[in-house]
């Protein structure tokens, strides 16, 4: 990486850092959390498409599961970073039959020994309609609370197991490498951002 380049990402990891906080601190008073990291819906579009379009490339089973689903929802570009206090941040967008509808913010915090930087994108399909209305109505969707979610792994052929492919909402966590494994989504929250 060069200096820009590190200087941009500890520059947005700085600003998803106090997304996360303002989301944490003031979400559960009911006070609007501050929109310090807020992407323009052009970027958050834009970046949507490509994280698809990797999704894709690294898995037949995910494309073919995305293009059943009822709702999409795409964070294509989440931060998380710490230094024993962590947060993790990603802005996106819920996509019904192709089209952006609304877009949201994904927040969580972390206590614990953590160091260093990550960026991951996260796609999380709602498989059935009831799912997806449960989401849309919520006015803070949390992972674990609201809905369990089924983080897939794929198996022999590109497959994803078929008790993961029943659940109603399944997730894909990856990176430029790839599936990531191992991840949980529990506890991260996810709020509708005002765009």
């Amino acid at each position: 990486m060069n200096k820009f380049t590190n200087t941009s990402l500890a520059a947005r990891l700085r600003s998803a850092l106090l997304a996360v906080a303002a989301v944490c601190l003031l979400g559960p008073l009911g006070l609007p959390a501050a929109e310090a990291a807020v992407s323009s819906r052009a970027e958050i579009d834009a970046q949507s498409r490509e994280a698809l379009a990797r999704l894709k490339e690294q898995t037949s089973a995910g494309a073919e599961l995305a293009s059943r689903a009822a709702g999409v929802l795409v964070f294509p570009e989440v931060l998380k970073g710490g230094l024993v206090v962590g947060g993790e941040y990603g802005e996106g967008q819920l996509r019904v039959g192709g089209v952006p509808t609304r877009y949201y913010r994904l927040a969580s915090a972390s206590v614990g020994f953590q160091l260093g930087v990550q960026k991951k994108s996260v796609v999380i399909l709602f498989m059935t309609p009831e799912s997806l209305d449960r989401f849309r109505r919520s006015k803070g969707w949390k992972a674990g609370v609201d809905a369990s979610v089924a983080i897939a792994t794929l198996g022999a052929g590109d497959q994803i197991d078929t008790e993961t492919a029943r659940k109603p909402v399944i997730a894909f966590v990856f990176s430029n490498k790839g599936l990531m494994y191992n991840l949980t989504l529990e506890g991260s929250r996810i709020t509708p951002l005002g765009k």
